[in-house]
């Protein structure tokens, strides 16, 4: 079960800003969700408490019936794209993808087929070959999204500033994210300070101000 819940979550920094204020939510299974509102809202806070980037100051988070807190992140059934992804220019797209799989120790057969059908979706099956540095910025985008899915997240957090860069891979990364969400039961939590976009893309809205949730929209218009 991939469904999210926070349960009085809070974040506090040690210079005394209060980032995330008794935040508590239920996201089920399978939805997408948008968390939407200014610049230092608590938005992206919380996408990084889920993914074990930030540590929590109070309160609990569950994936499912799994309590999250004390679990490192690699070993969190989540995938995160954020900006600073990191994909390795001395290997080629598909062993790029197939790292996180190939320290799994998992079969050779069972690392091939999940490399060779996210590339397939996400449009990048003829760059498997070619090094990252050879590969279009779009293209690079594709493969750390690409790295992420294969490993069967039941979660995928996305960060804003993933396809920031120019308007027309932000579109595609946003249409890989739907599809992503759609085909493969994915649930998504997608962080943005764009209105039209938190309202259209999401099952779900989440409105923060101040470390805080506002209000939460149920979307007709979303995925």
């Amino acid at each position: 079960m991939a469904s999210v819940t926070f349960k009085n979550l809070n974040k506090t920094y040690p210079n005394g800003f209060v980032s995330v204020k008794d935040v508590s939510l239920n996201i089920e299974d399978g939805e997408f969700v948008t968390f939407y509102g200014p610049s230092g809202c608590g938005k992206s806070t919380i996408l990084r408490m889920i993914g074990g980037l930030e540590d929590i100051t109070s309160g609990e988070i569950y994936l499912g019936t799994e309590l999250l807190n004390d679990i490192l992140p690699r070993d969190r059934r989540l995938a995160m794209a954020f900006q600073n992804y990191v994909l390795y220019k001395y290997l080629n797209v598909y062993d790029n993808m197939s790292l996180g799989l190939r320290l799994r120790n998992l079969p050779r057969g069972v690392i091939d087929a999940r490399v060779r059908t996210a590339a397939e979706s996400l449009g990048i099956s003829g760059v498997l070959d070619k090094r990252i540095n050879v590969i279009s910025e779009a293209d690079k985008q594709k493969v750390a999204l690409g790295r992420a899915i294969v490993c069967n997240p039941k979660v995928l957090l996305v960060d804003e500033d993933f396809a920031r860069q120019n308007e027309q891979r932000r579109r595609e990364m946003i249409s890989d994210i739907k599809k992503i969400n759609k085909d493969r039961g994915i649930t998504v939590l997608y962080v943005t300070n764009d209105y039209d976009e938190a309202v259209t893309l999401a099952h779900k809205v989440i409105f923060m101000k101040d470390g805080e949730i506002t209000k939460i929209k149920e979307s007709c218009k979303g995925v």
